[in-house]
């Protein structure tokens, strides 16, 4: 919890998405100052940021029942054969 602290913030409502509302994002203090930018170009990449697609690394499909079941067996097969040799 923040106490005594007044931060700017842009919020950017997207009934499109699936699973969330609204993006929030928190302003550096000199955000506006250092790099001269006006409130319509802030707006812009605060859109621009919240429309970005997810990674495809993070967007990736678990893997089925059959992998984990093939990992799993693949020590216990390797455990009996050496068992059986040795």
């Amino acid at each position: 919890m923040v106490k005594g602290t007044t931060r700017q913030v842009v919020v950017v409502r997207n009934p499109d998405r699936q699973f969330f509302e609204q993006a929030i994002f928190l302003l550096k203090e000199d955000a506006l100052e250092k790099h001269g930018l006006g409130e319509r170009e802030l707006l812009d990449e605060a859109r621009r940021l919240s429309s970005c697609e997810i990674s495809q690394k993070s967007r990736r499909k678990p893997h089925s029942p059959a992998f984990w079941l093939g990992l799993g067996a693949f020590p216990v097969a390797a455990g009996w054969l050496l068992t059986i040799l040795l």
